[in-house]
């Protein structure tokens, strides 16, 4: 697995726990009761996104490891993933092709 790769994975996993980990907490300004002029009532009260983003690091990191040491290993493999079929018969050890 190359650092590309594991970078990718990183992300995605950080943006999937951040999206999941937003609303957590939330208030709005109409349920504070002190709407500021020219924004929405449903935007939030109190600007806390640092915290959540930390909060999502220490997530993700342990699980885009997970996610690494599980492809790394071999454990799960793309032909584990192929319901359909698609891919065919796997190949042979001895490099022979079927």
């Amino acid at each position: 697995m190359s650092i590309t790769a594991i970078l990718v994975v990183f992300a995605v996993t950080w943006f999937m726990v951040f999206f999941l980990v937003l609303p957590f907490r939330f208030r709005s300004q109409a349920d504070s009761g002190s709407v500021v002029p020219g924004t929405p009532k449903s935007a939030p009260a109190e600007e806390n996104v640092k915290k959540k983003a930390w909060i999502t690091t220490f997530i993700a990191v342990p699980v885009s490891a997970a996610i690494c040491a599980i492809i790394i290993s071999g454990v799960i493999t793309i032909r584990d993933l192929d319901f359909r079929g698609v891919m065919g018969p796997e190949p042979a050890a001895d490099g022979t092709g079927g």
